[in-house]
């Protein structure tokens, strides 16, 4: 046994958590590796060849790794606990106008509960992954994450739903690293195919990246359904024609198949009525937000009145704003105008690189 302890480390057979398991075992952790199958590509229906991490290819690549440096790996097939959840609640939040992230769903109810089970069952005292994010325990005792050391790799926006009992097990090897000094490990250990793996953004059950058409098979009829609703202007006048609102999320200019001799954005979504709103850029802003769901990380809660940097999406730099309890959730007064809050997206709250803690985006408002 080993004096660091036992950890499940959750391999995709990607570059970022072959190193996390790699580094771990370096270290003097007796490192179980684990593979995750989460979905079949085949029953999406998708046109393009089955990419990302719930492939075969993906599959022999983290076992081989694991066979080579001498650790057990295992694949765990969590299909229906994906399934049941992510992807319902991706198909729901859509027909209801809102736009989800399911990563940020998987990470907080899917996948790190099913590495908690698995690694209890194993005797792991921890669990490990391939985020680029840290773990720290504050001297209140409670656990929380920050920034990763890469501001282009950082993804503790994708975790701020993990809960305590989650953090305290959890380790986040690559959050000192830059994903070059990754690339060059990789090299190190001998794997310079690893190295040169390119990424994928795509969400792992829409490999294609077609999200309407993903849509489109998994709820029968929807198309014919939704077709030929109206877009509207912020007064109410008919503008034209569109294929559907869950077709359309907040924000977007491109794909709308209208033209006025000037760039339009689609500013609000009416499921109730099939329209969605179209408008200039400075329509998307937004002076307040409503946001539920909230799980807080480095604190218990908060009293009115903190500033926070606050982020509305993944790629966001985040914007100053006041945060303020109401009705289980949180208001959030941005100093400055926000643009194309997106209800259904994750609001995350900064202090400094730490992340405080964060919620579900219900709805943006003009104060």
């Amino acid at each position: 046994m080993s004096r660091k302890g036992k950890v499940l480390v959750a391999m995709s057979g990607g570059i970022d958590s072959t190193v996390t398991a790699l580094m771990l075992n370096d270290q003097g952790y007796e490192v179980v590796g684990i593979t995750m199958k989460t979905w079949d590509y085949a029953a999406s229906g998708g046109s393009k060849k089955e990419t990302g991490c719930c492939n075969i290819d993906s599959f022999n690549d983290a076992r081989m790794a694991a066979v080579q440096h001498g650790f057990p790996h295992y694949i765990l097939d969590i299909r229906d606990e994906f399934g049941d959840f992510v992807i319902e609640n991706f198909v729901e939040e859509y027909l209801a106008g809102r736009t989800p992230n399911p990563c940020v769903m998987c990470n907080t109810h899917i996948k790190w509960r099913a590495l908690l089970k698995r690694a209890d069952a194993l005797g792991c005292d921890y669990i490990a992954t391939g985020h680029y994010a840290n773990v720290h325990q504050h001297n209140n005792g409670r656990f929380y994450i920050s920034k990763g050391a890469d501001e282009t790799k950082d993804q503790s926006y994708v975790l701020w739903g993990l809960q305590q009992d989650l953090l305290s097990r959890t380790l986040l090897p690559l959050g000192t690293y830059h994903k070059t000094e990754i690339r060059q490990m990789a090299l190190d250990y001998g794997y310079p195919e690893l190295a040169k793996k390119s990424e994928s953004y795509e969400i792992c059950f829409v490999p294609d990246n077609d999200y309407r058409g993903f849509l489109k098979r998994r709820v029968e009829g929807l198309e014919e359904k939704v077709l030929g609703g109206n877009f509207v202007d912020k007064t109410g006048k008919v503008l034209g024609k569109h294929k559907g609102y869950p077709f359309y999320t907040i924000g977007q200019r491109k794909g709308l198949d209208i033209t006025f001799g000037k760039p339009v954005y689609v500013t609000n979504i009416i499921p109730e009525t099939n329209t969605v709103m179209l408008g200039e850029e400075d329509d998307l802003n937004r002076q307040d937000m409503l946001v539920n769901k909230i799980n807080w990380i480095k604190y218990e809660g908060i009293t009115d009145g903190l500033e926070a940097l606050t982020k509305i999406r993944y790629k966001d730099k985040g914007a100053l704003a006041t945060l303020f309890n109401q009705d289980n959730g949180v208001r959030v007064q941005f100093s400055h105008y926000a643009k194309g809050i997106a209800p259904g997206q994750s609001a995350v709250f900064y202090e400094g690189d730490d992340v405080i803690g964060g919620g579900v985006i219900q709805r943006g408002q003009i104060a």
